[in-house]
């Protein structure tokens, strides 16, 4: 396989297609090599308009779901970013690309030791790997972004806490097979908005799925 041109295509006929075209972000998927954080029972798939099987029935985001998000996001520079589901750590170097700083949590210390020999290799340094249960605690610091890459019943106010104002949070919420991808901004108060932005279906964050500790 070609991989810089199948990267090209990809980032053409996914990713621009659908509506993405801030130059940095491009830019950042254009840099990454995708195919170096799939399994490689997968790397075939790894420009695949699909997502990509992950062990304990978690994914790897869809290219175009990815694209949409960091531009929701609309990331700066000096940007601080907190990522709950790191997975290979293909997204979290997106991210990292992107902004200043990024914090990224995984319930699954695999996908951490996995995550950090990927990110290394890819020459991401500004990236913090932490093994923990967003839905038990939280890193310390207030970001001025959040992404949630396991769909949730609801949000918990304490998350929403956890951005600077004038924050923004991406989530999935809802039950299968129709969820909801939203924009969570919050103003300088204590105030937040919700946008709609897609529909879409994700696997559950790990724990999720309980009687919600989550409300919206």
């Amino acid at each position: 396989m070609n991989t810089d041109f199948a990267r090209c295509q990809m980032i053409e006929q996914q990713i621009r297609t659908n509506g993405v075209s801030d130059p940095l972000i491009l830019a950042a998927l254009g840099r990454l090599a995708r195919d170096e954080f799939i399994p490689a029972a997968y790397v075939d798939l790894a420009f695949a308009d699909c997502e990509i099987p992950l062990p304990y029935g978690q994914c790897m985001l869809r290219p175009m779901i990815e694209g949409k998000i960091l531009q929701a996001l609309a990331l700066q520079a000096d940007d601080s970013v907190l990522e709950v589901g790191t997975g290979t750590g293909y997204f979290t170097a997106c991210l990292a690309l992107l902004a200043k700083q990024v914090v990224s949590i995984d319930i699954h210390s695999e996908f951490i030791a996995r995550a950090e020999i990927n990110l290394a290799d890819a020459g991401i340094s500004n990236v913090e790997l932490h093994c923990m249960d967003v839905l038990r605690e939280l890193p310390p610091g207030d970001f001025d972004a959040i992404v949630i890459s396991g769909s949730v019943l609801e949000l918990d106010e304490s998350v929403i806490n956890a951005m600077k104002p004038g924050g923004r949070l991406f989530a999935v919420i809802g039950e299968s097979p129709a969820k909801e991808a939203v924009l969570v901004t919050r103003d300088v108060g204590q105030n937040w908005q919700t946008a709609s932005l897609f529909e879409t279906d994700l696997p559950a964050l790990v724990n999720a799925t309980e009687t919600p500790a989550f409300f919206f």
